[in-house]
């Protein structure tokens, strides 16, 4: 079977089954988001917290949930990376450095999962269990519950209430995360993935010294590390690792696990707002970009450009040829367009064209299908800024779900789609004005302009994959790219959720003959060519200097 043959059947396979997975588990999702009743042990999570599940927050009050939530976060995974060296279980491994120790609290809590350190040369099991993991479920959950809140404002009508937030937290956990996360980290222990807590041990010698690998509850943390769209890695190589991920089946699976519940949210979406056919023209906006963006993948990677591409059948410098190039691309093509940022190869080896397709998919907001949760507010946003277009071609005010998009709404929406990019260009600029940054990079010329881009649109698009020619680990990349995280995190959370509450509180409009219909396929093209100007308009520049550049020139 040629290599392109097996990765489109690969990719097939991988539709299909999401397309299965696409309307049970979205009708779940809406039921446990809709429901008055509270699990047992959710009760006891509320007490144990000092939580009332029922108040109904405005969306200043839910605000302050999430940011106070994640504030707490920070600083007890900082606390706990600072105290490793106390802890039992650590491996002998020292504590964190305050630089690093930030970062990476930043990282995890704000669900980018940046990494700028060795995950087996530095990270106990307390620490990788009890903090780095248990952020992977928590951040997730705060994503799903910010977009729930969104999809709320939509839906009621007259009221400034959009739920509680703690309860949206804690059933995100519980009824999604948590049943999804077990049953996949039980597939890939089947599959060879390990689960364990052993120390260093020596496994065998390797140019004339030893190799020492230690053992983790590596498959559990996989499992929520993809599912949630976290992306942080037991060890350094990540998903390349064959102890995170033995095979391509594996691979797929993992693939499955990081599309499942991004895909299925706009399905949510569609039966809280009481219209199924409104969530099917976002799911196909998310559909047509994440295609388009493989495909290309694809044919940038398996072009042949010299003899050693004709006899390995492709760019496969920088890949594991137990994936090859089919599993590598679309393993790419997904962890950027969401919020995920594992990786089962190097982006920085893939052909210039290759990388930066990686980069335009962060760049886009992850919206395609996105991080769970924040790529369905992130494609809302974008349908709001979609439909504000529309009216101005045609000359009436703009309405979005029986909702009118008046100033305070597309103020709220252009602040959201500026924030991001603002924090890619201003960081990257600062990073090639000054001398110092620029001795982190690699290479030179147009790749290594592409390192210093790409490490920041992957921090402020809560991505957190690396191009892996960068070195990060200095105080100024683990300030700049920590700040980064938590602003490009926090700040259009602040935007979504008063957009929401301003949205509540209005009268619903009822639809005319002049009223855009958004469930129709032409809205679902007029979204497409929304989201890729405004992305295009805005870092067209900045992509000519790095990836482009050297695409050309190749």
């Amino acid at each position: 079977m040629s290599p392109v043959l097996a990765a489109a059947l690969q990719f097939l396979a991988l539709v299909a089954a999401l397309a299965l997975a696409h309307r049970p588990l979205g009708d779940h999702m809406a039921r446990v988001y809709s429901s008055e009743k509270h699990l047992r042990v959710e009760k006891w999570i509320y007490k144990g917290i000092g939580a009332d599940p029922d108040t109904r927050m405005r969306w200043t009050a839910y605000l302050r949930g999430v940011l106070a939530f994640s504030a707490v976060s920070v600083l007890f995974l900082y606390l706990l990376q600072r105290l490793q060296g106390a802890l039992p279980g650590s491996l002998g491994f020292r504590s964190i450095d305050p630089d690093q120790a930030f970062n990476t609290a930043a990282s995890f809590v704000a669900n980018t999962n940046w990494q700028s350190y060795y995950g087996e040369q530095a990270m106990g099991h307390v620490v990788q269990t009890g903090g780095l993991a248990v952020q992977n479920f928590v951040s997730a959950a705060v994503g799903i519950a910010v977009a729930v809140a969104l999809v709320r404002g939509f839906a009621r009508t007259r009221t400034g209430e959009l739920g509680n937030f703690w309860a949206d937290l804690v059933r995100g956990v519980v009824r999604v995360l948590l049943p999804i996360a077990v049953l996949g980290a039980l597939v890939l222990v089947a599959c060879g993935a390990i689960q364990n807590f052993s120390g260093i041990h020596e496994v065998g010698q390797f140019m004339g010294g030893s190799q020492q690998w230690n053992g983790g509850a590596v498959a559990s943390q996989e499992a929520i590390k993809e599912l949630g769209t976290n992306g942080g890695g037991y060890f350094n190589a990540n998903s390349a690792h064959p102890f995170e991920n033995p095979n391509g089946f594996t691979n797929l699976f993992e693939v499955f696990l990081i599309l499942v519940i991004p895909f299925a949210l706009p399905r949510t979406f569609g039966v809280m707002v009481g219209s199924v056919r409104q969530g099917y023209a976002i799911l196909a906006t998310m559909a047509t970009i994440w295609v388009a963006f493989t495909g290309l993948m694809m044919w940038t990677e398996f072009a042949h450009h010299g003899p050693a591409f004709d006899l390995a059948g492709g760019a496969m410098e920088g890949k594991e040829n137990r994936f090859g190039i089919g599993g590598s691309s679309i393993f790419a093509v997904a962890t950027t367009l969401t919020s995920t940022g594992a990786v089962n190869s190097f982006h920085s080896s893939y052909t210039g064209l290759g990388g930066g397709i990686t980069m335009l998919g962060m760049q886009l907001g992850e919206i395609a299908p996105g991080g769970t949760g924040s790529g369905l507010y992130g494609m809302l946003i974008m349908a709001i800024i979609a439909v504000f277009l529309a009216g101005l071609m045609v000359g009436r005010t703009p309405e979005y779900l029986g909702k009118k998009i008046g100033t305070r709404e597309i103020k709220l929406a252009a602040c959201y789609i500026l924030i991001t990019p603002a924090l890619v260009l201003l960081f990257t600029a600062f990073s090639m004005a000054l001398p110092t940054p620029k001795n982190s990079m690699l290479n030179g010329g147009a790749h290594g302009f592409s390192e210093i881009l790409y490490a920041f649109t992957s921090g402020a698009n809560n991505n957190g994959s690396a191009f892996a020619g960068l070195s990060a680990d200095t105080h100024w990349f683990n300030t700049t790219i920590g700040l980064a995280m938590l602003l490009g995190r926090f700040l259009p959370m602040v935007f979504v959720l008063a957009l929401a509450g301003s949205l509540a509180e209005q009268r619903p409009v009822p639809a005319t003959s002049g009223t855009l219909r958004t469930e129709k396929p032409l809205f679902t093209g007029l979204l497409v060519g929304t989201v890729m100007i405004v992305a295009g308009l805005t870092f067209f520049p900045a992509l000519a200097l790095g990836p482009l550049a050297e695409g050309l020139a190749s």
